[in-house]
């Protein structure tokens, strides 16, 4: 299946070996439908929105069911559940999806015009 990653399972990112060495098929942007927010500077999460939503940059990849189910899913945030996207292409793929009613707000940090973590956490640095 395909899998759209846009957080920290990303190539170099701290849960990338969750993926349990799926073929990488390329760098994807969802299509602008959606809100991205930081739950604690721990993790991303995509919220999909009706209007005002921008694209988002990630990494696409093609997980067997094992990876999917044994080692990703089981790995995510409790704040997170299993979805589908649709990618700028037209393309619909799985993904993980923010439920904002399972985050503490407290915690929650818009971050859509970043467009993407690495950009949201290279800002940060630069401001750092």
């Amino acid at each position: 299946m395909k899998v759209f990653l846009n957080g920290t399972a990303m190539a170099g990112g701290a849960d990338h070996g969750n993926i349990k060495g799926a073929p990488f098929l390329g760098a994807a942007t969802t299509a602008p439908l959606y809100h991205f927010y930081s739950v604690g500077d721990r993790f991303p999460g995509l919220v999909p929105v009706e209007t005002g939503g921008a694209s988002i940059e990630g990494e696409l990849y093609e997980l067997d069911d094992s990876a999917w189910f044994d080692s990703l899913l089981p790995s995510e945030p409790p704040e997170l559940r299993p979805g589908t996207i649709m990618l700028s292409d037209g393309q619909t793929v799985n993904a993980m999806i923010l439920e904002l009613d399972r985050a503490d707000p407290n915690e929650l940090v818009n971050i859509t015009s970043h467009g993407g973590w690495r950009a949201y956490h290279a800002a940060k640095a630069a401001q750092a």
